[in-house]
């Protein structure tokens, strides 16, 4: 599917785009913070601490039974005591390993109580729903500053990802912050976006989770880039051109290529969904949420983003120049007008000068100016032929820039009037000799 040719307007898109993730992100996120307050996301023991039991069965079990063994668990606390607990609302997930001699003979339990420091206890209780083999089952233990610590680094993960994208595409777009600031408000909306989409399906947060966000992180970006890197290229080639139609072109141009290899991820993540573990799933389904979230923000969000930004800099700036020719000062183009721009306002400035310094010369000459030109114009008599009218004086005419007149037309009409162009051919070498020359000495 070729995009290219296509007469889309997508930078008009950019308002409905935005109303869209957001109704999702709101959505999603009050929906979270509904269920799983104080946290919009039901977090795992690697956020929350707690303890995770690898249970192995010497037959098949069910879920069921599961939870009614975990009604009343024996816990000896650390005084000693024992105290019975009903942890039947933990997470129970059926698995089985290659090798194992029944289908689901494996428990995966996760719990955010403790548990104290007795597995048997554990193990006796859990026998109710079928023979424990205790050599092939663990325990595992997180403790509640661990958690804190893990959640701290996490999310100091992202903030720097995030602000080594900022700095890395500033700098890669000639210290341009608006293309900066576009690509960490997609890669955040991305990341709120992931969020509330995990909230919805009521799925739980853990390792897999905080991967797949990082990988989405620089995933989009490096699409965005792409298309960036075509605004940049389209504003050489397309001088002259309207901004705003720089930038839907280039999208038109990216979108074929974002959208191939999007596809291409996509399929393989729908594979892993589908036959997959446990862990593999989870996986990928937070991948397939971010790299879906990333694309549609790099396509019809980033680059339209991109455009209405730079016309609030480009009019603000016309504003401040504006200022500046009614208080008398120069006109100086700011330093974030890229090398197109400052050029074009260098030109205007040099002809605006060109055309005053001409007028100021007018005004001090004291003879008249001669004319210019001297037309003729017949009038068509009735019964004889045309008559040669009396010689029309034309005014003489204002200076006009040879550029501003060829883009106006005015050089057809000099054409009329007889001034002819000179064309000299200096490239060509020196012509051959004549045939009459050649016998002359």
């Amino acid at each position: 599917m070729n995009f290219r040719n296509r007469k889309w307007d997508i930078v008009k898109l950019l308002p409905l785009v935005g109303r869209v993730s957001l109704a999702i992100i709101v959505i999603g996120w009050a929906y979270g913070l509904t269920m799983n307050h104080p946290s919009p996301l039901r977090l795992g023991l690697s956020f929350t601490g707690g303890t995770a039991l690898n249970v192995k069965f010497d037959r098949t079990v069910s879920v069921p039974d599961v939870r009614t063994a975990l009604k009343a668990v024996p816990i000896v606390q650390p005084d000693g005591k024992t105290e019975v607990v009903d942890i039947s609302s933990s997470t129970v997930t059926l698995a089985t390993k290659p090798g194992d001699a029944q289908p689901n003979d494996r428990a995966v339990i996760e719990t955010q109580r403790a548990l104290g420091s007795d597995p048997g206890s554990i193990f006796r209780a859990l026998e109710k729903a079928g023979p424990v083999d205790r050599k092939d089952s663990e325990i595992n233990s997180i403790g509640p500053a661990l958690s804190r610590e893990y959640l701290l680094k996490a999310v100091e993960a992202l903030l720097i990802a995030i602000a080594i994208q900022f700095i890395y595409i500033a700098f890669r777009f000639g210290w341009n912050y608006i293309f900066g600031v576009v690509t960490v408000i997609a890669l955040v909306r991305d990341a709120l976006m992931m969020v509330g989409v995990y909230a919805l399906f009521n799925q739980r947060a853990d390792d897999a989770f905080l991967a797949a966000l990082l990988t989405v992180v620089g995933y989009s970006v490096m699409d965005t880039i792409v298309i960036f890197d075509r605004i940049r290229e389209n504003t050489k080639l397309m001088a002259g051109q309207a901004y705003r139609h720089i930038v839907n072109v280039s999208i038109l141009q990216t979108m074929t290529r974002s959208i191939n290899t999007l596809a291409t991820v996509v399929v393989t993540l729908v594979a892993l969904l589908a036959f997959g573990g446990v862990t593999l799933k989870s996986f990928a389904f937070a991948l397939l949420v971010g790299i879906c979230s990333g694309g549609y923000h790099s396509i019809f969000f980033s680059a339209p983003l991109v455009e209405a930004l730079r016309e609030k800099q480009l009019e603000k700036a016309r504003q401040e120049r504006a200022a500046a020719r009614a208080a008398g000062e120069a006109t100086k183009p700011k330093s974030a007008l890229d090398e197109h721009e400052r050029d074009d306002l260098a030109v205007s400035q040099a002809r605006r000068e060109r055309r005053q310094r001409t007028k100021d010369e007018r005004r001090k000459s004291k003879g008249v100016q001669p004319e210019r030109y001297r037309r003729k114009r017949t009038v068509a008599a009735t019964h004889s032929a045309p008559v040669e009218a009396e010689e029309e004086s034309v005014a003489p005419e204002e200076f006009v820039d040879p550029l501003d007149a060829e883009r106006a037309g005015i050089h057809e009409r000099e054409l009329e009037l007889g001034h002819e162009p000179i064309v000299l051919h200096l490239d060509e070498g020196p012509a051959a000799p004549s045939e009459a020359g050649k016998g002359e000495p």
